[in-house]
């Protein structure tokens, strides 16, 4: 958790120093809110966008896998075909029903709040394969649960982004996907109760977001900030963190009129924000890329993530939308098995595994590479973008029985090209997925097989 100034003056901190401090604070805090929002509104607002998915309320379905095209979401799963719905909670709940689903095909249904807390879960994991309604419900519905539904599913903020993922075993099992696809649907309370629609909430002049480059250094980050936080309300464990950002001009529908705004206070404000990546960049080096925390800590539930704003922070800039640690893990691997960033320009690497024995998943598991500095799939002759558990009986064996992946840029010949992860030429990392992971690896008592430099 972040900590407080208790009391400046008596500190001897200057107004700038604590406007400062007050501005890391708010954008480790608030950049999930932003980056979201950015997401959000490319997906559901910007209808003339080329990333715009449907409006609000309305689910929207993706029948192919992500692909270097995609360049709205950093890290993107390229695995499972996604559905979405951006909710819209002011006016009324709405029922999401899921269909039957067959044993054996993993799906999930993310439910995300404007936070980037991970508030609920269906699917394959926590309500089973079967059909159900489910009632998604914003902040202020006192209602009851209606007959025919399973859950009432509670949202802390007005909007909500709903993902689904629904898992292709092959290029030809698309057609399966699509039909799954289409037996997911969203209404609104009302239509699903036979009842007249109550009045509808204020239409939202929704402010155009910032790039990903500006949310990091432009003071205009905190605009965009106040006009989010108008569909947050205050949770009780943050009145304090309220009051505070509330001192340089943050809060809820806050008018932040930077042109107006002292050049040294709009300073301030700016090298908070610096401070605040650079403390980002420390505990990505000293906790991330150690191994001391992992990944995993920065998605979740806010009791799971107990106000732990720079794992969260972490979690958004890195992965943004990852799952709960119950519903998927996130082994990462941001150098090779001797310490040293990865780099295709003149580097080859291996990794070992036993089909046999598999890794700890009840699902199934992949190996995605992604490029830097984007964190965006890498393009590549093969369109080959992951290799996963689904995949291993077309992979070739060694001898030995195990079977070695070959992550380079260059291809490791004809006979090998079936165990080949193409690689950018020049910097990259890995996630290693694991969907619905078993005991042993949410205890960390399995530990990931290395990527090993082969010259």
């Amino acid at each position: 958790m972040l900590g407080a100034i208790a009391n400046p003056s008596a500190a001897g901190a200057s107004e700038a120093d604590v406007l400062r401090a007050i501005a890391k604070e708010a954008t480790i805090w608030g950049f999930p809110l932003v980056d979201n929002y950015r997401i959000q509104y490319s997906y559901f607002a910007d209808r003339g966008g080329p990333e715009f998915k449907a409006p609000w309320n309305v689910i929207a379905y993706t029948a192919r896998v992500y692909t270097p095209d995609d360049k709205a979401i950093q890290t993107p799963n390229s695995d499972t075909p996604y559905s979405y719905i951006g909710a819209d909670l002011r006016t009324e709940p709405l029922v999401i029903s899921v269909p039957a689903v067959e044993a054996g095909r993993y799906y999930s249904l993310q439910f995300i709040d404007q936070y980037t807390f991970n508030f609920a879960y269906v699917g394959s994991r926590a309500t089973g394969n079967e059909a159900g309604n489910f009632l998604l419900v914003g902040p202020r519905w006192k209602g009851r649960k209606p007959r025919g539904v399973k859950r009432v599913i509670r949202c802390e903020t007005d909007f909500a982004f709903v993902l689904y993922r629904t898992q292709l075993f092959a290029p030809a099992d698309i057609e399966k996907v699509k039909v799954i696809q289409a037996g997911y649907t969203v209404q609104p309370l009302s239509q699903f109760l036979g009842k007249p629609a109550p009045k509808a909430a204020a239409a939202i002049d929704f402010m155009r977001p910032l790039s990903p480059e500006q949310q990091r250094s432009s003071a205009e980050f905190f605009q965009i900030l106040n006009f989010i936080l108008q569909f947050c309300p205050t949770h009780r464990s943050e009145l304090e963190l309220r009051r505070r950002l509330a001192r340089i001009g943050v809060g809820p529908g806050k008018a932040l009129d930077l042109a107006k705004l002292a050049p040294e206070r709009r300073k301030a404000l700016e090298d908070g924000m610096a401070d605040a990546w650079k403390a980002f960049a420390a505990f990505k080096a000293n906790e991330l890329d150690t191994g001391k925390r992992a990944p995993a800590e920065g998605f979740g539930t806010r009791a799971f993530l107990k106000n732990d704003y720079m794992a969260r922070m972490a979690g958004a800039a890195l992965g943004i939308y990852g799952n709960s640690k119950e519903e998927a893990l996130y082994p990462v691997y941001y150098t090779d098995s001797a310490g040293k960033p990865f780099d295709g320009k003149d580097g080859r690497y291996t990794m070992r595994l036993d089909p046999a024995k598999g890794l700890p998943v009840n699902a199934f598991w992949s190996l995605t590479v992604y490029e830097l500095p984007q964190s965006l799939l890498s393009a590549n002759r093969l369109n080959r973008y992951l290799i996963n558990s689904p995949m291993l009986p077309s992979l070739k064996k060694d001898p030995d029985g195990l079977v070695t992946l070959y992550l380079q840029h260059e291809s490791p010949g004809p006979e090998l090209e079936s165990n080949w992860l193409p690689v950018p030429a020049g910097p990259f990392w890995t996630i290693l997925r694991l969907y619905w992971p078993k005991p042993e690896a949410l205890a960390q008592s399995w530990k990931q097989p290395p990527l090993v430099r082969a010259n």
